[in-house]
């Protein structure tokens, strides 16, 4: 499988969490750049983008996105695809030879009147 360089269209930030210091700063930690990337996005289809979470109407875009190989990625990281802020649900899975890494990502949001 080769990555063909013409696909590689979209930029692509990824992001690792930094966590706060501090005993009161649980769950407050922030993210921190690592590297940005020419991807491959192919957003999913979304007639099965939304689902019921827990009682609670969640939308979810799922997209797949593909890189060229690097080391270092891990599922905690996340991707920050222009205004999309997308977690790592699966992945990195390696194409071919380590010519190019594919993850599937999500972007959350609450479906229906935001109001």
């Amino acid at each position: 499988m080769t990555l063909d360089a013409g696909t590689l269209d979209r930029r692509v930030r990824i992001e690792r969490p930094v966590a706060a210091e501090g005993f009161d700063a649980a769950g407050s930690g922030e993210w921190e750049p690592v590297i940005t990337v020419w991807a491959n996005v192919q957003d999913m289809l979304p007639s099965r983008g939304e689902r019921l979470a827990e009682g609670i109407n969640v939308a979810a875009r799922p997209a797949r996105v593909r890189i060229r190989y690097r080391t270092g990625i891990t599922p905690a990281m996340r991707f920050v695809i222009g205004e999309r802020i997308m977690q790592i649900v699966s992945g990195p899975a390696e194409l071919g030879r380590r010519e190019a890494l594919e993850f599937m990502v999500e972007e959350y949001s609450p479906a229906g009147n935001a109001a």
